[in-house]
């Protein structure tokens, strides 16, 4: 899961509830069993959004960087061209356009680092999307990429974890898990998968199990502040109220950020 998204979530005082508007996954549950609350949605391809405000001097430029990209002359040039325009789209927040122009480049240059930087862009898309046939999409095009450097280099651990989570809101959720939980038999300190265990058990109401995750994540990694607070937030919500003043004080005590802080007080008020 994206780190920009996660933080967007765990900063909000509404956490919980953005929470449950992310895709319905499978998770493990207390009892061992595997709960499954997710539907097929039919595969199609979206192109790129270009929707939302761009300025007039950004707009030249993007004009003008695709007519240069369609003259170049040889590869080096249009991927030259085909870096500059995605990287415009990214410092715009367009991230599925960011990530079709990879693309581009790659069918030029077609290497390990071109792979992975292509699955990547795509990863970052997927993680801001919202419609469900663009999910599917850039899901797809995600694990097509990154897959491609699993292949050549299986140790890549954080490779694995961006495409578990591609599939936990596809028709096949639990093969996500079942790649997270693979990711933490290779490494029990995995941050990412941890992390991303942690979120997915709260999706599902089961806070205690995701409590469980998320004091593992901060054991290993007692700096991730995401993780702190969905810590505090699992106390809370599985009724362990001591636990969780205790925890949310601890958050207060890592930031100065005033929307965390307004957070955290909300929660404690609320003790």
């Amino acid at each position: 899961m994206k780190k920009s998204q996660i933080i967007a979530i765990a900063v909000g005082i509404v956490a919980i509830g953005i929470l449950y508007s992310l895709p319905r996954v499978v998770v493990d549950n207390d009892e061992g069993q595997n709960q499954v609350a997710t539907s097929e949605e039919e595969v199609a391809e979206t192109a790129p959004s270009h929707m939302g405000a761009i300025d007039e001097s950004t707009a030249d430029e993007l004009a003008t960087l695709r007519g240069k990209l369609s003259a170049a002359d040889n590869k080096e040039n249009f991927v030259t061209f085909a870096d500059a325009i995605s990287e415009i789209y990214s410092e715009l927040g367009k991230y599925d356009s960011a990530a079709h122009y990879q693309e581009l480049a790659l069918d030029k240059s077609n290497n390990i680092e071109r792979q992975e930087r292509t699955g990547n862009a795509y990863y970052e898309a997927y993680t801001f999307a919202l419609n469900e046939q663009k999910i599917s999409f850039l899901a797809e095009k995600t694990r097509k990429y990154l897959n491609q450097v699993l292949d050549k280099d299986p140790s890549r651990l954080d490779l694995k974890t961006k495409v578990a989570m591609t599939y936990v809101s596809s028709s096949n959720p639990m093969h996500g898990i079942t790649m997270l939980r693979e990711v933490l038999e290779a490494d029990a300190s995995n941050e990412d998968a941890l992390f991303n265990m942690g979120v997915l058990s709260m999706q599902s109401g089961q806070y205690k199990r995701a409590a469980e995750r998320f004091e593992e994540l901060i054991k290993f990694h007692p700096s991730n502040l995401q993780g702190q607070f969905y810590l505090a937030v699992s106390y809370y919500e599985s009724k362990q109220n001591n636990k969780a003043k205790k925890q949310f004080e601890q958050v207060k005590s890592m930031t100065t950020d005033p929307q965390v802080l307004s957070s955290v007080d909300s929660y404690l008020e609320r003790l």
